[in-house]
C-alpha cells in the first residue's frame, strides 16, 4: 500500500469510528494552549481501541511476532467486547512485556537495531498515539517533516528548493545525531511531554513504563534500559519529535526569515582574534560579534 493510500485509509478509519471530530477538537484546544489532564478517558474509549486495531491490522508489521509469539491474527477472532475489555485492562496497571530486539542491515553496511513490542503493547501504543498526536502536532514546528502525518522527505526537499530559489540560499547543512533513538533521556522527554500541555499523570506513568520495558537481545540477554526509545515501537517516532521540537524551534528562531530582512548581502569583517565587529553594533551594545551590511 502506498504512503498516500495509507493516509487516506487512516482518515477513513477515524471517521468510521467517529473519532476524527475528537482528534480535531484536541488539536484546536492544544493550539489555544489548553492543558490536558484526563486523556486516558479518551484513550480507553471503545471506538479509539477499535480504531487502533484497524490501523495496526493494515500495517505489515502487525504480522511480526514479539517475544510472546503472538501476531494480529491471534486477536482478530476475539469478540469485539472481549478485545476492548482486554485493552482497557492494560491501562488499569500497565506492565509492558519484553521487547524483542532485531538488527537489520543499513545501506552503509552497519546494523540498525529495531525493537518489536508484543502485539498487545503495540495496540496500547497505537491507542495513545492517536490521542497524543493531534495535541503534539499543534505545537510542532511547521517545517519539521520527519515521521509526521501528511508530511514526507519529499516535502522537505521541495521546501528547501523553494528557499534556494526565492532567497538565493545555496547551502544545506546535513546533521545526523549519532545513536539518537538509543540515547533519549527519559526524564527530559517526560518533562517535554508535560511542557506540551499533556499533564495526565496516569498517561505519563504509562509512557514511563513503556520506556523502561525490558529488551531481549538476539543472543537472549535481557537488558533494562535507562535511556532511549526503541526504533520499531509505534509511539517512538512521536516521542522522538517531542524531544527534537525544542531544537526545531530554536533553529527557526536563529535563521528563519533572516534573508527577508536583508536588503543586500552582508559583508562580514573578520578580525585576527576571531571576533566580528561592525560600527553599528559597537555603538549600540559593544558586543564582540556582529555584522555590518552594505
Amino acid at each position: 500500500m502506498t504512503r498516500k493510500a495509507k493516509k487516506r485509509s487512516k482518515l477513513r478509519h477515524a471517521e468510521y469510528y467517529d473519532m476524527q471530530n475528537i482528534f480535531d477538537e484536541l488539536y484546536a484546544k492544544s493550539r489555544d494552549g489548553e492543558i490536558f489532564n484526563n486523556l486516558v478517558e479518551i484513550i480507553v474509549a471503545p471506538n479509539n481501541i477499535m480504531l487502533a486495531f484497524r490501523n495496526i491490522k493494515s500495517n505489515d508489521g502487525s504480522h511480526t511476532a514479539g517475544t510472546d509469539g503472538r501476531t494480529i491474527e491471534s486477536l482478530a477472532d476475539m469478540p469485539e467486547e472481549d478485545f476492548v475489555s482486554l485493552i482497557q485492562k492494560q491501562f488499569t496497571r500497565y506492565v509492558p512485556k519484553t521487547v524483542r530486539r532485531v538488527e537489520i542491515p543499513k545501506p552503509n553496511g552497519k546494523l540498525r537495531p529495531l525493537g518489536i513490542p508484543c502485539i498487545i503493547d503495540r495496540i496500547v501504543q497505537q491507542c495513545i498515539l492517536q490521542v497524543m498526536e493531534p495535541i503534539c502536532e499543534a505545537k510542532f514546528y511547521e517545517h519539521s517533516y520527519g515521521f509526521r502525518p501528511c508530511r514526507s522527505a519529499e516535502n522537505a526537499v521541495s521546501y528547501a528548493y523553494g528557499l534556494a530559489q526565492r532567497n538565493k540560499l545555496h547551502y544545506v547543512v546535513d546533521v545526523d545525531i549519532k545513536g539518537f533513538f538509543d540515547n533519549v533521556n527519559h526524564r527530559k522527554l517526560l518533562q517535554q511531554i508535560w511542557t506540551l500541555g499533556i499533564r495526565d499523570t496516569k498517561l505519563i506513568q504509562i509512557i514511563k513504563a513503556m520506556l523502561k520495558a525490558p529488551i531481549q537481545m538476539p543472543d537472549g540477554e535481557i537488558l533494562h534500559p535507562d535511556r532511549g526509545t526503541p526504533q520499531g515501537g509505534i509511539l517512538s517516532p512521536l516521542l522522538a519529535n517531542i524531544v527534537l521540537n525544542e531544537l526545531d524551534w530554536w533553529i527557526a528562531s536563529q535563521w528563519e526569515g533572516m534573508a527577508d530582512h536583508m536588503k543586500s548581502p552582508c559583508k562580514v569583517t573578520y578580525y585576527p582574534n576571531g571576533a566580528e565587529k561592525s560600527a553599528t553594533a559597537t555603538r549600540r551594545s559593544k558586543r564582540a560579534t556582529s555584522r555590518k551590511c552594505v
